[in-house]
């Protein structure tokens, strides 16, 4: 018989994928008005081309398979691992943190969808639902030819 599979079994790139095509055919989340003229951050110069992106750029996905790896994750953590370069012109490159307002509002709906739940030490945490739900979609990539 064959171990169970967790996310830490499957490829992360092919786990995301999977995961937002799961969350798009359920219907749990929904997107807001506001996903086709809002930037990803202060370093972007222009909204994402796809109209999709909430979801088919897999940021859900990506974030709820963060909290499931490591929890404590909030808000803040979020900007520091999607920020990136901001181009200065002429002038030198800086790190600078990405959208808190897109990272909220995914945390917010992951935790409506009972997927994550707030951490008494602060961040949020996978929770027992959330955790079988991630496993259910990585076991179906470890069965896939």
């Amino acid at each position: 018989m064959e171990a169970a599979r967790t996310i830490k079994d499957v490829s992360p790139h092919e786990f995301v994928k999977a995961y937002a095509a799961h969350l798009k055919h359920s219907g749990k989340i929904e997107l807001p008005p506001w996903t086709d003229i809002v930037k990803g951050g202060k370093l972007k110069e222009l909204p994402p081309y796809d109209p999709d992106w909430y979801t088919i750029l897999e940021l859900v996905s990506s974030m709820a398979r963060k909290i499931y790896l490591r929890g404590g994750l909030g808000v803040g953590a979020f900007r520091r691992i999607y920020g990136g370069a901001k181009r200065n012109g002429s002038h030198p490159r800086h790190f600078c943190k990405s959208s808190g307002s897109i990272a909220r509002h995914i945390l917010q709906q992951l935790q409506n969808v009972n997927i994550i739940d707030l951490d008494t030490k602060g961040g949020r945490k996978i929770t027992s639902n959330g955790q079988r739900d991630l496993d259910q979609v990585a076991g179906r990539i470890a069965v896939a030819p």
